[in-house]
């Protein structure tokens, strides 16, 4: 159903984009504006792990870090990939209090998986893997292409909302609503586009808790681990995140602290909506909420913390 969704809601920007076309009447400026939007959407769709990565000052982790949480997050995350058939990501911490963690990348084969040392910090193993699964998910189900897709075609529309002002004459009798047409194109045909995104990328957040509960074989431990996430959200800061909101659509939970319900607005679908999915799909396959420890650390461990790259090094290791 979350697929069939993401495609009528596809289709809708397509047509919303040739609706903005046909009310502009000028098939040069709409073929110039879909070029541009194409051009810079395609840099950043060949560009955007390590524009992401560098953004964020994420750190490639491996087995041989000395935190044994991280040892433990690097090693859940390649056994849960080779599980689901993907091939090994990216992995990478980012020096972030914030508890939140992203996917990006182009498609599997180039894909990185991030988590704050904040997340680390606050999480049991197994919600851990929880979330990292859920991230897994986005890689497996391609959501990076599809968000792509919907990033162009939303830019094209922008674009031709920006011609429309520049080059919609108000003596054109043929156009469609003339001025005052124009004036409502260049407001809402944006905004409509920007919406539609919104509700792609909620779409694509039920759909990457499903996938991902079904890799971490445990719903209820992603359930815990969205309740504490979207919990410490609301009270730190990720200013990463403030300078870019752009990017909020990237992490599990809104860095940016977004409330309330699902609305028009909101990238994420209401932290609540997603918990209660969860849990009814742990009841259904008979799962019960349950922590595990770290399998290779002294008790206590696992709230240890990570430990935070200072600024000018390299990173704990080397």
């Amino acid at each position: 159903m979350n697929h069939l969704k993401t495609f009528i809601l596809l289709a809708a920007l397509t047509a919303l984009f040739m609706g903005v076309g046909y009310m502009i009447g000028g098939a040069t400026g709409m073929l110039i504006a879909l070029v541009v939007a194409g051009g810079l959407n395609l840099f950043s769709y060949w560009n955007a792990d390590r524009i992401v990565l560098k953004m964020y000052r994420a750190q490639p982790v491996d087995e041989q870090h000395p935190n044994a949480v991280v040892r433990a997050y690097v090693a859940d995350v390649a056994q849960m990939a080779r599980n689901a058939g993907l091939p090994r990501p990216v992995i990478a911490i980012i020096p972030n209090d914030q508890p939140n963690a992203f996917a990006t990348g182009r498609n599997p084969a180039n894909a990185a998986v991030c988590a704050t040392t904040g997340l680390l910090d606050m999480l049991t193993r197994d919600e851990i893997r929880g979330v990292m699964a859920h991230e897994l998910a986005h890689v497996r189900n391609r959501d990076t292409l599809t968000m792509t897709v919907t990033a162009t075609v939303a830019g094209a529309i922008a674009a031709l909302a920006n011609f429309a002002m520049f080059f919609g004459g108000g003596d054109d009798r043929e156009r469609p609503g003339g001025v005052v047409g124009t004036l409502a194109l260049m407001i809402l045909a944006p905004m409509a586009a920007g919406l539609v995104q919104m509700a792609i990328s909620r779409s694509r957040e039920y759909e990457a808790d499903r996938v991902g509960a079904d890799i971490a074989g445990d719903p209820h431990a992603l359930a815990a681990a969205l309740q504490k996430i979207d919990a410490s959200a609301r009270r730190i800061v990720n200013p990463t995140a403030e300078r870019n909101p752009a990017s909020g659509q990237l992490f599990i939970i809104n860095p940016l602290a977004g409330r309330g319900a699902d609305n028009l607005f909101s990238t994420h679908p209401a932290t609540g909506n997603r918990v209660k999915a969860l849990m009814e799909m742990g009841t259904k396959i008979g799962r019960a909420p349950r922590r595990a420890a770290f399998a290779d650390a002294a008790p206590g461990t696992a709230t240890t913390s990570v430990p935070v790259t200072p600024a000018g090094r390299s990173g704990p290791w080397g």
